[in-house]
């Protein structure tokens, strides 16, 4: 999903191949960018600004604003209305964009398109050293999953992954009316914070990423069952970890001390 102007000159027809729904509540888009609480000088980047609901109150309260923007039509437009000096609009793919090159302590946020959230969070993982904070709307049922705790039917691999790297809270509901046209789900704007240290760090992430995953790939069996390729009975009980459990009963710490143990083998 793309957030667009609330009042556009034109009329856009919404894409669904951009998984474009035009946010035009001015009380939500009021109410996101006081969750932002955007200062002047911060380096804010946008993710999809479409129409320009959340680019057009964001750049009245910063020095200058970058976009990342797919939609060719969408970037003529934005750039006719927005004036370079105050507005940079980047050409491409998000899921490809270096988030790092735009300098530290930057700000991302956005509406991010449903069919490739879950890879755009963890593309901007990979770039969380030079991130301050980042305020996104996704589906509410995703954000549901980011912020669950162990034990909880949202809670998966998603939830690890994330949590393992950023502080999250999700900070208000957007109806599917706040849209044109209105999508046939919720909407939530979740904040994430990358942990200045992070509280448990695997000794290799990539070792990591592969243990929950293949917790996760079938949660309904016990991590014997499931991690039974990696771990015998012993190597439950010498880390403390009950083989009986199911992965979504793991905290993200557990899930670095299975990986940890790999490593010295």
């Amino acid at each position: 999903m793309r957030v667009a102007g609330a009042r556009p000159a034109m009329r856009h027809v919404p894409r669904k191949r951009f998984g474009q729904n035009f946010l035009v509540d001015e009380a939500a888009i009021a109410a996101i960018v006081d969750a932002i609480a955007p200062q002047p000088r911060d380096r804010v980047v946008e993710i999809g600004p479409g129409l320009g609901a959340l680019t057009r109150p964001l750049s009245g309260r910063l020095e200058h604003l970058h976009a990342i923007e797919l939609d060719r039509d969408i970037i003529a437009r934005l750039r006719a209305e927005l004036p370079a000096t105050r507005v940079t609009l980047h050409e491409g793919d998000a899921l490809r964009f270096d988030f790092s090159a735009l300098g530290p302590r930057l700000r991302v946020v956005g509406n991010l398109p449903y069919n490739i959230s879950t890879p755009l969070l963890f593309h901007l993982a990979q770039h969380a050293a030079a991130i301050l904070d980042i305020h996104v709307m996704l589906q509410k049922e995703v954000v549901e999953r980011m912020v669950a705790a162990p034990s909880t039917s949202a809670y998966g691999r998603l939830s690890v992954m994330l949590q393992y790297r950023f502080e999250m809270e999700q900070v208000l509901n957007v109806p599917p009316t706040a849209f044109r046209p209105a999508p046939k789900v919720e909407s939530a704007v979740v904040r994430m914070t990358p942990f200045v240290r992070l509280p448990h760090p695997a000794r290799d992430e990539t070792a990591f990423g592969k243990i929950v995953a293949a917790a996760f790939s079938q949660r309904r069996k016990t991590l014997r069952n499931a991690l039974r390729d990696h771990f015998r009975g012993a190597d439950f009980e010498k880390l403390g970890v009950d083989a009986g459990l199911r992965a979504q009963d793991l905290r993200v710490e557990d899930f670095v001390r299975l990986a940890d143990e790999i490593l010295t083998r």
